[in-house]
C-alpha cells in the first residue's frame, strides 16, 4: 500500500523541547517520557519509508514480470529476458526466474537456463512451481544430451508431483537415450581399443621389418675375403709346418752325420 505524504501527521515540538525566555535565560530539560515518544516516531517513520519503498520495488517488479510475459508470448524472448532480470533486479521472485530460464532455453542456451531453473527450484515453496523447474531442468539436460543429469531432475520432479504423466514420459524417454548412449560409448571404446591394438602390432612388425632390412645392409657392406687372404696361412698352420720342416732338416743332418762316421776304403796298390 502507497501511503501518500499529505495524510502524515507532522511532529510537533513538546513542550519540555521548548525553549522558554526568561530573565536568566535557563532551559528546561525534556522529560524521559518525551524522549521515549519521539523515539517511537522516528521508528514509525522509518518502517513507512521502508515499507513505501518495498511496495514501489514490487509494483515496479511486478510491472517488468508483466511486460516480460507479453514479450514471451509474442516471441521476443531475447527481449523477454530483459524484463524478467530487470524484474528480478527490484525484487528476486521464484516466477520471474523460473520465467527467465524458460526465455532463455528459447534462445538454446542450456547452461544458463540449467542454472536459473535451479535457483527457481531451490527458492521457491510453491510445490507446482517447484515440480515445473524440476521438469524443465530435465527438459534442458535432455537437450544438452546429459542424459543421466535429466533422469535425476525427472525423479526429483516426480517427488514433488508424483502424478505427472508428462514428467513420466519423459522420464522414460530419457532412460531410453541414456542406455543407448551407454551403448554408444562401450562400443566406442572397443573399437578404439582395438585400434590401439591394431597399430601397436603394425608399429612392431614394421619395426622388425626394418631391423631385418638393417642386418641385410650390413651384411652386404662386409667385405669378401680375397684369394691372397685366402692363401695365407693361420698361426696354427704355419706352427705345424714350421714343426715338419724342423722334423725334416733334423733327418737329413742325421743321415749327413751317419755318412761320415763310416771308413773309407783304401785301394789296394799292386
Amino acid at each position: 500500500m502507497i501511503i501518500e505524504d499529505s495524510n502524515e501527521k507532522k511532529l510537533q515540538p513538546q513542550r519540555g523541547d521548548m525553549i522558554i525566555e526568561g530573565s536568566d535565560k535557563k532551559k528546561l530539560q525534556p522529560q524521559r517520557g518525551d524522549i521515549i515518544i519521539d523515539m517511537r516516531r522516528i521508528i514509525y517513520i522509518a518502517i513507512i519509508t521502508l515499507l513505501f519503498a518495498a511496495t514501489a520495488n514490487a509494483q515496479s517488479a511486478h510491472k517488468h514480470k508483466r511486460s516480460g510475459d507479453l514479450m514471451y508470448d509474442q516471441g521476443e524472448y531475447g527481449v523477454a529476458e530483459e524484463e524478467y532480470r530487470r524484474a528480478n533486479s527490484e525484487k528476486t521472485s521464484a516466477t520471474a526466474t523460473y520465467n527467465l530460464g524458460n526465455s532463455i532455453f528459447q534462445q538454446e542456451r542450456y547452461d544458463e537456463a540449467i542454472r536459473q531453473y535451479e535457483q527457481a527450484a531451490a527458492i521457491t515453496d510453491d510445490p507446482l512451481l517447484q515440480s515445473r523447474a524440476l521438469y524443465n531442468l530435465g527438459n534442458t539436460y535432455m537437450q544438452s544430451q546429459k542424459f543421466d543429469k535429466s533422469v535425476e531432475s525427472y525423479i526429483k520432479a516426480l517427488k514433488v508431483d508424483p502424478n505427472d504423466l508428462e514428467t513420466k514420459k519423459n522420464l522414460t524417454l530419457a532412460l531410453q537415450q541414456l542406455q543407448q548412449q551407454q551403448q554408444e560409448q562401450q562400443q566406442q571404446q572397443q573399437e578404439s581399443n582395438e585400434q590401439e591394438e591394431n597399430d601397436e602390432e603394425q608399429e612392431q612388425q614394421e619395426q622388425e621389418q626394418e631391423e631385418q632390412e638393417e642386418g641385410k645392409q650390413e651384411e652386404e657392406q662386409e667385405p669378401e675375403p680375397s684369394e691372397e687372404s685366402q692363401d695365407e696361412l693361420t698361426k696354427e698352420e704355419a706352427e705345424e709346418l714350421l714343426r715338419i720342416i724342423e722334423a725334416e732338416d733334423q733327418k737329413v743332418q742325421e743321415k749327413l752325420r751317419k755318412a761320415s762316421a763310416k771308413p773309407r776304403k783304401t785301394k789296394k796298390d799292386w
